[in-house]
C-alpha cells in the first residue's frame, strides 16, 4: 500500500509539473517541452558544479582577487615610499638638530669666554685702581710721617 501511495504522489507531482510548464508556455506544448529540457539541463549542470553562473562567479572572483592583489601591492609600495620619505625627513631633522646643538654649544662657549675676559679685565682694572689708591695713600702717609719726624723736604 505504501508503494501505491508513492505512485500517487509521484504522479500528482509530474502532473502538476506538466501543468506548470504548459501554463508558463502559454498552452504551447513544444515551448513547454523546451523549457522543461532547459530546466532539467540547468539542474544537472548545478548538480555537477558546472553552472554557467558558477563559472562566471569564479571568473569574477579571480578578477576581483587579482585587482585586490594589485591594489594591495600598490598600497604596500606607497606605504614603503612614505616610510622612506619619513626616514629621510627624520634623518635630515636629526642632522639639523645636531648642527643647531653644535652651534649653540659654540655660541655658549664663546659667550662664556667673552664673559670671562670681560670679568678678568674689570677685575684687573679694579685691582689696578686699588693698587694706585693704596700707593697714593701710602705715599701720603709716608710724607705725613716724615714731616712729623722732620725728614720732609717741603
Amino acid at each position: 500500500m505504501a508503494s501505491r501511495r508513492a505512485l500517487q504522489i509521484g504522479g500528482a507531482t509530474v502532473g502538476a509539473g506538466a501543468v506548470y510548464y504548459l501554463y508558463s508556455a502559454g498552452g504551447n506544448p513544444s515551448v513547454a517541452e523546451k523549457k522543461l529540457e532547459h530546466d532539467v539541463s540547468a539542474a544537472g549542470a548545478r548538480l555537477k558544479g558546472q553552472d554557467m553562473s558558477t563559472k562566471e562567479a569564479q571568473k569574477k572572483a579571480e578578477v576581483v582577487a587579482k585587482e585586490a592583489g594589485a591594489t594591495l601591492d600598490r598600497t604596500v609600495d606607497s606605504v614603503r615610499g612614505e616610510v622612506r620619505q619619513a626616514d629621510r625627513v627624520i634623518t635630515a631633522k636629526m642632522h639639523e638638530a645636531g648642527s643647531k646643538l653644535d652651534q649653540l654649544k659654540d655660541d655658549g662657549s664663546k659667550k662664556l669666554d667673552s664673559a670671562y675676559k670681560d670679568t678678568s679685565k674689570e677685575l684687573q682694572q679694579t685691582a689696578d685702581t686699588f693698587d694706585k689708591t693704596v700707593n697714593q695713600k701710602t705715599a701720603e702717609a709716608k710724607s705725613g710721617i716724615s714731616s712729623w719726624l722732620g725728614f720732609g723736604g717741603k
